[in-house]
């Protein structure tokens, strides 16, 4: 799956699609495909605060535990209700269906920290094949 040219990234595998001041936020295909099947997603509430490089939930797979980091700092507006029954829809859908939140950004500055799509491939790439 081709990585999104329209977002912003994280080391930590987010995602981040930028609209004024509102960003929607996931786990890109990469980390999806690392952690395998999907099991369940453990989300904020509505109207939470979320800090920059903080953890704001957890994702389980069939393999694992991970903690889900935000991009960004703001409020939460709005989370995906869908994922509570359909968890699989990250593993199907990482850029679409499979969103986790939707937040206010508090801090547009901290978007200067987020990778390119052309710097999230290197970075990527890089770390593949250091595992290898």
């Amino acid at each position: 799956m081709k990585v999104p040219d329209n977002l912003k990234y994280t080391r930590e595998h987010e995602w981040a699609r930028i609209r004024g001041k509102t960003a929607t936020i996931g786990i890109t295909n990469y980390a999806q495909d690392q952690l395998g099947d999907i099991v369940y997603v453990e989300l904020p509430d509505v109207a939470d605060e979320v800090a920059k490089d903080e953890q704001f939930g957890t994702i389980e797979s069939v393999k694992t535990v991970s903690d889900l980091f935000s991009p960004v700092s703001g409020e939460v507006l709005k989370i995906n209700e869908q994922l509570e029954d359909r968890p699989e829809l990250v593993n199907e859908d990482p850029y679409g269906d499979g969103w986790m939140i939707q937040v206010q950004i508090t801090d547009p500055d901290e978007l200067d920290d987020l990778m390119s799509t052309e710097e999230y491939e290197a970075f990527v790439e890089e770390e593949a094949g250091e595992v290898e």
